[in-house]
């Protein structure tokens, strides 16, 4: 007979005396990622290697802390790399639609945008100063004044040979003429005084005033190509001045920057673009204004590492598209939206460029693009600065291409293990991308080496969080509900985010009750709110069944009825609670049907389950016969979902009792799964079914001796609370370990199974033999029935035949 559970097989208590310490304070603190020998080692590798590809994702379950622990391993990590270099963008006199890039060493951006702002400040005040000097203003006179000498001397050697030949030059308001002279006075001919000159007189002067026209008509023409000297000349005067204004400042910083190429290439850029617009500063009305000039100077410093040490870690906690490659912004001038070089942002690869970037994965995958966008900048190893309506061709408009900028990061993924394994399944890119898998530990395991560094676990939350240290009795404390929340008793969670939130609670708690440390009074405190605020619906659900709406039984013996278990989980609190499980069996073609799943309520997972009993049930019971047995499984009250396999036991007991018609006792309640062979296996949920039954029978009453069955492989999972404890210390709630069917059979029923002889048949006085014989009942009835039906076939064929 199988002999209920001891206390000491429920609960795996801590020992205070384990522990040398007073006070958790005492302690040092610990790397958070012991006991995640194996994450730690992929991390390791993940961040070590350079080659392309070699991306990490960090695996693990809500509550890890994955940011917290992968965030400080990276920055311990990175504190030794070297810091990355600054990046810059300059405005392209080539092209100012694509911006060029410049990589300068860390600190250097800095200093060189001060520089150039500088250099610009002082551009600003001494071209103009130079522009309006004494100097340079009688140099300029100078220039147009001997161009307009040279003008009017071309005219005048016009005019005076035009006199010579008796003809004067004259100018209007539509240009010069030419008129015959009266004698030796610079007076016009009138026409009458021209009519009367002889013929041959007159044509001499209009063959006079020909020649002169075409002469008059080169010198004008030879006009333009004289103002153009002149710009020429007030163009070399320009240059020649802000050469004078711009050399000196340009030599120094050129001078400064010799090492860094893209430097003095953009300061040759300034010299030029000033020496090419120098009107701009001239002009009243220039068609560029000088202020317009200067802005192109500028140096757009995207990323300033001056500050950083070592190799940056950068968390984005919204990876959509433009926070990761950045964005082009915009600013609205008579309501036209305009951009330069000056209104390009870095994004977070920008950021992590040279060091890592770490992302939720969830987050990436929500974020429309974004997923693509990373694949995408991996890839090419460049980052491409643009909108997602530019990326995906669905604007034409023009705007900026800043010239991509090359990538060297190391990215890292937080996420679950079902996205990775989806990752892996559905996207072929995923594992060229991220070939280093960091799995996190969900358990740690429990023994005395463990113990002592769980302590400094807590002890460094604690420290972290700034709460008040805890004694040997509150850490003892919050390593038994680690048990409980790894439900086994030789492992402990590896949430950090669930021990976080117990501790700050009990710190709180402790705080009330006037306490400087925390005790083991406050972690059960905090423990029992925590269950408290989540229980409403816990509550509600045994009140149903306190008051009988929901139908339970807790005494008494019942043909075809059995208390089985389930745990319903809402959000991150879960609880137990009974189901009754009835069946019914008559004889038949040997089809046990479950009702859950022909309401298609049941799961398939627990459709097989029911499969595997049926055939259970055939094999020991029929091994050389069929089994003619017509039986019905149900879960009364049952509106919902049903699924998984804990409720095997509980079925094959609850139709064996309705074959056999023996009743089974209602003070118990069993879980646990059987294969085909009848051996119990372990399920899932085991502290919460026992204590769901137990609130039950408590809320009814006083306890008398109302019990659980459940696997012998559940045994070591087993935490339950003191209240359960108590109560088996008393013996009046007892919990049972069973391996095998037969054993459940025995306690329910009370009778003896019987052992089967060598050719399957087990004792008639046994319950195993009074299965098989109320079997052979079913057999004879079946056949007696069928060979009923063949007969009155046979007859109804013979009077049809004398009727023909």
């Amino acid at each position: 007979m199988v002999e209920p559970l001891g206390v000491t097989q429920v609960f795996q208590a801590c020992s205070e005396e384990a522990f040398t310490f007073e006070v958790s304070s005492e302690l040092e603190s610990l790397d958070l990622l012991a006991g995640h020998e194996r994450a730690r080692e992929a991390l390791a590798f993940g961040t070590a290697i350079r080659s392309d590809g070699f991306n990490l994702f960090v695996l693990g379950q809500p509550g890890h802390g994955k940011h917290n622990l992968v965030g400080r391993y990276l920055n311990e990590r990175s504190s030794n790399d070297p810091s990355p270099p600054d990046w810059c963008y300059l405005y392209n006199f080539e092209d100012p639609s694509v911006p060029l890039y410049l990589q300068l060493p860390p600190g250097l951006g800095r200093q060189l945008r001060g520089d150039i702002e500088a250099l610009t400040d002082e551009l600003r005040g001494a071209i103009p100063a130079v522009f309006e000097s004494d100097e340079y203003q009688n140099r300029l006179q100078e220039m147009k004044q001997a161009m307009g000498e040279r003008q009017r001397d071309a005219i005048e050697a016009i005019r005076r040979e035009a006199r010579e030949q008796g003809v004067l030059l004259l100018s209007t308001p539509n240009g010069f003429t030419f008129a015959p002279a009266d004698g030796d006075n610079d007076k016009m001919m009138s026409p009458q005084e021209y009519e009367k000159l002889p013929k041959e007189e007159r044509e001499r002067i209009e063959h006079t005033v020909e020649i002169l026209q075409r002469k008059l008509t080169q010198t004008i023409r030879r006009m333009p190509r004289l103002a153009k000297e002149l710009r020429e000349q007030v163009q070399q005067l320009n240059e020649e001045v802000l050469q004078s204004a711009i050399g000196a400042p340009l030599a120094e910083l050129e001078e400064r920057y010799a090492d860094e190429e893209g430097v003095i290439a953009h300061l040759t850029a300034i010299r030029e673009a000033i020496l090419q617009h120098a009107e701009a500063f001239t002009a009243d009305d220039p068609e560029i204004p000088p202020e317009a000039i200067f802005s192109r100077f500028y140096i757009n410093l995207l990323v300033d590492n001056a500050d950083t040490q070592g190799a940056p870690v950068i968390y984005q906690d919204l990876p959509g598209h433009q926070h990761l490659v950045g964005r082009i912004e915009h600013h609205v001038h008579n309501g036209t939206l305009l951009t330069d070089f000056s209104l390009i942002r870095a994004g977070a690869l920008h950021r992590a460029n040279g060091g890592y970037l770490v992302l939720d994965i969830r987050g990436l995958l929500t974020q429309p693009g974004a997923w693509e966008t990373l694949k995408r900048v991996l890839h090419a190893g460049e980052i491409r600065t643009e909108s997602l309506e530019q990326a995906y061709g669905l604007i034409s408009t023009v705007s900026l291409e800043p010239q991509p900028i090359p990538l060297d990061v190391k990215i890292v993924l937080l996420g679950e293990r079902l996205l990775y394994y989806l990752l892996c399944e559905h996207d072929p890119e995923f594992l060229e991308l991220f070939k280093v898998q960091v799995d996190l530990e969900d358990e740690l395991e429990r023994n005395e080496e463990s113990l002592a560094l769980y302590a400094r676990m807590i002890a460094t939350l604690a420290r972290e969080a700034a709460l008040a240290p805890l004694d040997r009795s509150g850490v003892a404390a919050t390593i038994e509900r680690a048990s409980r929340l790894a439900d086994d008793q030789q492992r402990l969670t590896a949430r950090h985010r669930d021990l976080h939130d117990l501790l700050m609670e009990a710190d709180h708690w402790a705080t009330v009750a006037g306490s400087s440390v925390i005790q083991r009074e406050h972690v059960e405190k905090a423990v029992a709110q925590q269950l408290w605020r989540a229980g409403r619906i816990r509550e509600r659900s045994h009140e149903q069944i306190t008051r009988g709406t929901h139908m339970i039984a807790t005494e008494g013996r019942v043909v075809g009825q059995v208390n089985g278990l389930s745990v319903l989980a809402l959000g991150d609190f879960a609880f137990g609670q009974p189901t009754r499980i009835t069946a019914t069996a008559r004889p038949g073609s040997g089809q046990v049907v479950d009702i859950e799943r022909e309401a298609r309520l049941g799961g398939r997972i627990h459709s097989k389950a029911v499969m595997i009993l049926s055939r259970y049930l055939a094999g020991r019971y029929a091994r050389e016969a069929p089994l003619s047995l017509s039986a019905s499984l149900a879960f009364e009250q049952s509106y919902g979902g049903i699924e998984g396999d804990s409720a095997s036991v509980a079925e094959v007991c609850v139709l064996v009792s309705a074959i056999t018609r023996v009743g089974l006792d209602q003070a118990f309640a069993v879980t646990g799964s059987i294969n085909q062979h009848g051996e119990v296996q372990a399920v899932g949920g085991v502290n919460e079914k026992i204590e769901g039954f137990f609130d039950v029978c408590r809320a009814r009453g006083e306890l008398n001796g109302q019990a659980v069955i459940l696997p012998a492989t559940n045994v070591e999972h087993l935490m339950l609370k003191r209240e359960v404890r108590k109560a088996m210390a008393a013996g009046t709630f007892r919990i049972y370990a069973v391996r095998h069917v037969d054993e459940a059979l025995a306690l329910l029923t009370g009778e003896t199974l019987g052992e089967a002889d060598a050719e399957g048949n087990f004792p008639a006085e046994s319950l195993n033999g009074r299965v098989q014989a109320r079997l052979a009942a079913f057999q004879a009835v079946v056949k007696a029935a069928s060979s009923d039906g063949e007969e009155g076939a046979a007859d109804g064929g013979e009077e049809g035949g004398d009727a023909s």
